[in-house]
C-alpha cells in the first residue's frame, strides 16, 4: 500500500493537497482528527490534566483544547510534554488504522500530518512519498485566522514548527500554494498522474 503524507505548516494548504488527492481516489488519514480522538480517552485526559493542571478539562471532564493550547504552545518545553503524551497514543491508533486500509487491500492512502519533525522523529518513517505544501508565513497566518484560529496563537503554534527550508529538506515533492485553491488542487492532481503513469 503507498503511503502518500502531506506535510506542511499551518495555513498552508495541506488540506486541499490532501482533497485533491482523496478525490482521484485514495483513501484518507488525518493524524490531527486522530489527535482530537484521543483526546476522549480517559488515559489521556488523566494526563494531561496531571501535566498541565485540571483547568485544561472543562465542567463535563472533556478536554478544552483552546485551554490546553494556551499552555502546550507556550515554550519549547511545554509542546514536548504535550507530545510525550499524546504522540504514542496517536501511532498506536494510526498504525492500527493503516493495519485495517492493508488488510482490506487499499492500494494507496494519503496521510496529513501537521506535526512533523523530520521522517525519522514521525510517523512519516512509513511514506513511500513526502509531499510538503508551502506558503508565505503572512499568508499563512491571514489563511488559519480566517479559519476561526486566534491570531496570537497561530504565531506560537507556527513558532514550535520546522521551517520551510527543514520541509523542502525532508519532502519528495514541493508544491508551492501562494496563489489559488484551485491552482494547487491542479497541480497535485497533475503531479498524481504522472505519478502513477511511472509507477
Amino acid at each position: 500500500m503507498e503511503k502518500i503524507f502531506v506535510i506542511g505548516g499551518m495555513g498552508a494548504g495541506k488540506s486541499t493537497a490532501r482533497k485533491a488527492l482523496v478525490d482521484q481516489g485514495l483513501e484518507y488519514i488525518d493524524l490531527d482528527k486522530i489527535g482530537h480522538e484521543i483526546h476522549h480517552w480517559q488515559v489521556v485526559k488523566d494526563d494531561l490534566a496531571a501535566a498541565f493542571g485540571p483547568d485544561v478539562l472543562d465542567a463535563d471532564g472533556e478536554v478544552d483544547r483552546k485551554a490546553l493550547a494556551r499552555k502546550a504552545f507556550a515554550s519549547p518545553a511545554e509542546t514536548r510534554k504535550l507530545n510525550r503524551i499524546t504522540l504514542p497514543r496517536i501511532e498506536d491508533a494510526f498504525t492500527t488504522k493503516l493495519d485495517e486500509l492493508e488488510a482490506a487491500g487499499c492500494p494507496a492512502v494519503v496521510v496529513e500530518q501537521s506535526v512533523f519533525k523530520s521522517r525519522q522523529m514521525s510517523l512519516a518513517y512509513l511514506a513511500d512519498v513526502v509531499i510538503a505544501v508551502l506558503a508565505p508565513l503572512e499568508v499563512r497566518i491571514e489563511r488559519a485566522v480566517a479559519s476561526g484560529f486566534d491570531e496570537k496563537d497561530v504565531r506560537r503554534r507556527i513558532a514550535q514548527q520546522i521551517t520551510d527550508a527543514e520541509r523542502i529538506e525532508q519532502a519528495d515533492v514541493v508544491f508551492n500554494n501562494d496563489g489559488t485553491k484551485e491552482e494547487l488542487y491542479n497541480k497535485v492532481i497533475d503531479w498524481w498522474n504522472d505519478y502513477n503513469a511511472v509507477d
